[in-house]
């Protein structure tokens, strides 16, 4: 389609070359109308994540997705977790938060990765506050999209959705019965299995059925005796059942199985610099069900029922210490959909309830529920301004009532979009911030009187696109109030505090990305100035480990039924560290990659070069501490890869659902 508009434009400019300048003129604004009209019918993606049923070109809230063809690449660089499906996308950031196990959670334009809300279909499957490692536990081999909304998103999603959503929209069946199955290995002795069936039962129902396993073995890159890289074992399990009845009525059903043990610390027959050996072990089993329903009502409107739960338990060990725990999450909506030509509302209310439960600190408990009811209107003011505002109050149960409002506002003339947003939301504090999810609750003081955190986004957005160019700059920004930090008490105990003071960020996203024919060549830059108040000092700081500029280009070909080929390069600045006995300030990196495949007929082989340039934090520095920190950890923190060059290489095996 593009190259069938690509030569008509060429031919009807030099059709125009001997008309009058006003015709010439007129004809040459209507046909760009017209093809710029029909690029964007190429593209009907409905978002989810919003509720408001408009193409993500007719959002008033800004809306990233990840499509299904950069999803198929990512899974060859990463067939057993989305860390770098999230980690290439410009103004979000894959940060490690636990060294020893691997672990890590996502940043959103520099904010914290404990306020970012994931989503499965739209439902909290993962948990309401989802852990560092849940990230590394999710496949993406049934994924259809992923929606990003950056800022806060509390007006829809409550107090989890602090500083965005990331809602992973599934595959659906098609007509015909299709297949996947991908066999991946890597050379640190990784090795993963993954397998997707779907098909039509009959004109009603569908289903689908996802599995995987997944192993790494431990690597120890330095030989120091400390594991650099976490091994894990891994099986995952999810059917999907789908219905769609009359008059639009649709419903589906899921459920999910998970079981991982993972390894880090020392190796056997090592030892910590104390002399003493210190394994760091962790062993995951989650269930969680869902279900989505849509049904038309005549005359009135679409009524819509959400609901899930699940539970994950854990057996952590840290040296000889042994906390075993338990968290649910449960979760139901009812929401109505209705309006006008011109104007659409949506008004629902919520329940959700978070729980954890620990044998070793019984202290640490929590039962947290929020009932809450939400609204939100859209209305299209003009052909080409659109105006939206949602709100939502919540009663939480310790932390009491907040009310989150968002506004947006989105002006289309021709190829170009002008987005502004304002939101505002409140998280509930736990126990969990990134560090003690590394290193247990043994040395954390019992929780004081904390509040919970506000924090208040806003962004303005220029995006252009037309024909093969698309060009989009952001301005962003956020104030944190009572952001919860942890602070030392003495040489082997912390405890957790609100900041006195705002957490602030600022920062400029920009992206272009040019498409020929079968290549597509796209570069991004991301400005990040956040700042926080320390805690020991009582002075303000720069944010540990958020890199003030990062870059990126990738080029890829690609072309179906034959293979592609991709290059890329991604540059990451100096960050300021916190408590590193080495350094205080990073050094700069550079990340290269390479990746080839060719298809021959059902089957697709490939081969991915990551880091070519073999950047690995070790080679400067030991990750292993000199002596134990006080709230725990035997590791810094992670600021540049740790697993350095690495190659993968696989086969995967595809089977009906039309042409891929």
């Amino acid at each position: 389609m593009r190259r069938q508009l690509f030569v008509t434009a060429s031919v009807g400019l030099l059709s125009l070359a001997a008309a009058p300048p006003a015709v010439a003129q007129e004809e040459a604004a209507r046909e760009a109308t017209e093809e710029h009209e029909a690029e964007e019918e190429e593209d009907e993606i409905v978002v989810q994540a919003t509720r408001s049923n408009r193409r993500v070109q007719d959002e008033p809230i800004r809306v990233e997705v990840i499509g299904a063809e950069e999803i198929d690449e990512k899974a060859m660089m990463t067939p057993g977790n989305i860390s770098m499906l999230m980690a290439e996308t410009g103004g979000v950031r894959v940060q490690v938060t636990s060294p020893a196990l691997g672990a890590s959670n996502v940043r959103m334009q520099g904010m914290n990765g404990r306020y970012t809300q994931l989503l499965a279909d739209g439902l909290p499957l993962y948990g309401g506050s989802s852990s560092s490692v849940g990230l590394l536990q999710i496949a993406p081999t049934d994924l259809g999209r992923v929606e990003i909304i950056k800022g806060s998103a509390s007006a829809l999603y409550g107090p989890s959705a602090l500083g965005g959503v990331i809602n992973l929209v599934s595959r659906r069946p098609e007509h015909e019965p299709q297949s996947t199955v991908l066999f991946n290995a890597t050379s640190r002795d990784g090795q993963d299995l993954t397998g997707y069936g779907a098909a039509q039962l009959n004109e009603t129902w569908a289903y689908s059925l996802v599995g995987g396993l997944h192993r790494q073995s431990d690597q120890d890159l330095d030989d120091d005796g400390w594991i650099d890289m976490s091994g894990y074992e891994r099986w995952t399990f999810r059917p999907r059942l789908f219905w769609e009845g009359q008059s639009g009525a649709n419903a589906f059903v899921t459920l999910g199985a998970m079981n991982e043990e993972r390894e880090g610390g020392t190796r056997p027959g090592a030892l910590a610099p104390d002399g003493q050996p210190f394994a760091i072990l962790q062993e995951s089993s989650r269930l969680d069900g869902g279900a989505v329903a849509e049904f038309p009502i005549a005359g009135v409107g679409d009524l819509h029922l959400r609901a899930s739960a699940m539970t994950l338990d854990h057996r952590h060990q840290f040296g000889a210490l042994v906390e075993e725990d338990q968290h649910d999450t449960a979760f139901a909506e009812v929401s109505l959909a209705t309006g006008t030509e011109r104007t659409s509302w949506l008004i629902g209310a919520a329940l959700q309830a978070d729980t954890f439960e620990s044998e070793a600190f019984p202290i640490f408990d929590y039962d947290y529920s929020s009932p809450g009811v939400f609204a939100q209107v859209e209305h299209d003011a003009t052909e080409t301004l659109t105006l939206a505002a949602s709100a939502r109050y919540d009663d939480h149960s310790e932390f009491g009532a907040h009310f989150s409002p968002r506004i947006s506002m989105l002006y289309r003339p021709g190829p170009w979009r002008v987005r502004a947003s304002y939101g505002q939301g409140f998280y509930a504090p736990t126990p969990f911030v990134e560090e003690i999810e590394a290193a247990g609750l043994s040395r954390l003081e019992p929780l004081g009187a904390l509040e919970a955190e506000i924090a208040q986004t806003a962004s303005f957005d220029v995006g252009y696109s037309h024909g093969p160019i698309e060009l989009s700059a952001t301005l962003f920004a956020s104030d944190i109030e009572d952001a919860v930090q942890l602070q030392e008490v003495d040489a082997d105990t912390v405890r957790l505090v609100n900041a006195d003071g705002v957490t602030r960020t600022r920062g400029v996203e920009l992206l272009a990305r040019y498409r020929w024919e079968s290549f597509v060549v796209t570069g991004s830059y991301v400005y990040v100035d956040a700042s926080e108040p320390d805690p020991d000092l009582g002075s303000r700081r720069t944010t540990p480990e958020t890199p003030r500029n990062t870059a990126g280009i990738v080029a890829m070909w690609e072309e179906h039924g034959r293979g592609r080929l991709g290059v890329e390069a991604y540059y990451t600045g100096e960050q300021e560290l916190e408590d590193n006995p080495y350094r205080t300030e990073s050094e700069p990196y550079v990340e290269l990659g390479i990746l080839g495949e060719i298809t021959l007929g059902n089957a697709s082989l490939y081969v991915n070069f990551e880091n070519i340039l073999d950047v690995r934090q070790t080679r400067e520095d030991s990750l292993l501490r000199p002596a134990r920190a006080p709230d725990g950890r035997w590791t810094v923190d992670a600021w540049a890869p740790l697993d350095g060059f690495t190659v993968n290489a696989g086969v995967r095996l595809r089977f009906g659902g039309g042409e891929h």
